[in-house]
């Protein structure tokens, strides 16, 4: 706000210093009023009845205001120390503006970093993540990110920064995690954008300037001969009872390995045999329905009784607090002689999706509705969890007894074909 100038307001002949009392029953009128007090300190009062304390100087041959906050907040006496403060500053050739900019600066690289920001946006959207995948989300942050960016000021990050950052991730092979990160740094930046506190997202400029990782899929036993050892082999783990259920009903349920471990009690309900999964714990975040099988809900009903004070079907080893490990089957399946190369946690899908339509020739629409994949009716529509429930009610039931077969005899048994 300007200063006022004469024209404006009626300025005073000689300067009186202000008192408490004047700056308390001061009242505005139809312009702003000036209320000197000397030395350059005024009392600003505007016609919406604010009262504002200005200081008025010169400096490099120009004439400068420095706001000084405002009544009653700051107080006259606090207005006269802050007046002398910057009279101080003067007298020794320092401009009090920039040092009050230097000081916002300060602040303003202080709160509004990359990892400031990052923390702030990783707790928004926490609630609407799995907590498999929100630890995973903050642990490539505070590893790959926060290290070299992190106390940077988020609106100073420029491509060229960022990609040496994720230069790092690749040097070290990481070339999948590489373009992860460069996911993660995009919201960020574009939540800093949403908020105001950045121009715009460098992550963006960055595409193409990785190189693409070759496509991968995750290592899965699809021959059923292969496939009848490692049954056995499930049934005779020797490690953590919690985790040997959780490879017993893996390859029956053939969910993600998160929405397994994830698996609350309360999603679970043994007498309609039925595994409710909610949206926010789905990849697609859609609601998915499991139908539980006999030999499912005879685990199940004896693992409650282990883990049946826990809210997780499959509690960490540690507290009941907490879902199992994300590496435990994985690791479980290393114990068991089965390298990354052979068979993964993930791998029990491949083996359902593959056997289920090669083998037992399931109608394919039953067998994605199943793995929870984006299948679209005639017009295009996303079909909802309860589609053909009664159908794959079946399939869940046959793949069980045939995997049951399998183990038993090593060889293929009869079964009923669902082909709707």
């Amino acid at each position: 706000m300007r200063v006022p100038k004469s024209g404006d307001i009626t300025m005073p002949k000689r300067i009186i210093p202000l008192t408490d009392m004047k700056v308390q029953k001061a009242r505005p009128q139809d312009k702003p009023i000036a209320l000197f007090d000397g030395g350059g300190l005024y009392l600003l009062i505007t016609p919406s009845g604010g009262k504002l304390w200005r200081f008025k100087y010169r400096f490099d041959k120009k004439e400068k205001k420095l706001a000084l906050g405002s009544y009653p907040e700051i107080s006259l006496q606090d207005a006269r120390r802050k007046r002398e403060d910057a009279r101080r500053l003067l007298a020794n050739n320092i401009d009090p503006d920039s040092i009050r900019k230097a000081q916002k600066q300060a602040k303003t690289e202080e709160t509004e970093t990359f990892e400031v920001i990052g923390r702030e946006w990783h707790t928004k959207f926490t609630p609407t993540w799995t907590p498999g995948h929100a630890v995973t989300i903050m642990s490539r942050l505070e590893r790959d990110l926060f290290p070299w960016i992190g106390k940077r000021p988020i609106n100073q990050i420029k491509a060229p920064e960022l990609l040496a950052v994720l230069r790092r991730v690749e040097s070290r092979g990481a070339l999948e995690s590489a373009h992860r990160i460069r996911t993660i740094a995009g919201q960020v930046f574009r939540y800093a954008v949403a908020t105001g506190r950045a121009e715009r997202d460098p992550a963006a400029d960055l595409k193409g300037a990785l190189p693409q990782p070759r496509e991968r899929h995750h290592a899965a036993l699809t021959e059923p001969k292969e496939v009848a050892p490692l049954l056995r082999a499930l049934d005779g783990y020797q490690g953590h009872f919690v985790v040997k259920c959780a490879l017993r009903l893996a390859p029956m349920f053939f969910t993600r390995p998160g929405e397994l471990r994830n698996a609350e009690w309360s999603e679970i309900d043994l007498d309609e045999a039925v595994w409710n999964i909610p949206a926010h714990k789905m990849k697609m975040k859609q609601a998915h329905i499991v139908p539980l099988c006999r030999q499912a809900v005879e685990i199940l009903t004896e693992l409650k009784e282990v883990t049946g004070p826990s809210r997780y079907v499959f509690p960490s080893g540690r507290s009941f607090a907490r879902p199992m490990s994300n590496n435990a089957v994985n690791a479980a399946l290393r114990r068991m002689g089965y390298d990354r190369e052979t068979m993964t946690g993930h791998g029990f899908r491949a083996m359902a999706r593959t056997i289920l339509d090669e083998v037992l020739h399931v109608r394919p629409d039953y067998i994605e509705h199943q793995l929870a994949h984006a299948v679209r009716d005639p017009n295009g529509r996303a079909y909802n969890r309860t589609a053909h429930l009664e159908e794959r009610r079946k399939m869940m039931q046959i793949w069980a007894d045939y995997l049951d077969g399998l183990k038993a005899n090593g060889v293929l048994v009869p079964f009923k074909t669902i082909k709707g």
